[in-house]
This record gives C-alpha cells, structure tokens and sequence, in this order.
C-alpha cells in the first residue's frame, strides 16, 4: 500500500514539472512555435525568434478605408 502511494505521488509530481509548455504571445492567444498548424496564422514574431501562432478568430481585423 505504501508503495503504492509512493508512486502515485511520485508520478503526480512529475506530470507537474515536465517541460512541453510552449511560450505565450499576442496577448495570451498565441503560442511561439517553429511551424504554425493549419488552423492558426503567423501574426507577429516571438522575442526568440520562433512563429507567434495565432487562430484567426483572434488577430485584429483589417480595416478599410472608406473612400
């Protein structure tokens, strides 16, 4: 029993502080990436120099000019 508990904690903690987030842009609906999936669009670039990933929804909308 207590070995169990052992690695039910053991495993908790490490779900915890494993590395895979990715690094927020664009107000926080962005990710910084390599290579943006099909359904997001290149907006701005990262501080890295990575992708700031963004799904369309939330990139500005382009205004036009009345004429």
């Amino acid at each position: 029993m207590k070995l169990l508990l052992l690695t039910l904690a053991a495993l908790l903690l490490l779900s915890q502080l494993t590395p895979g987030g990715t690094q927020k842009c664009w107000n926080l609906h962005g990710r910084c990436r390599q290579k943006c999936s099909r359904r997001e669009r290149v907006y701005v670039y990262c501080t890295n120099n990575k992708l700031c990933c963004v799904k369309p929804k939330f990139q500005p909308k382009e205004k036009l000019w009345p004429f």
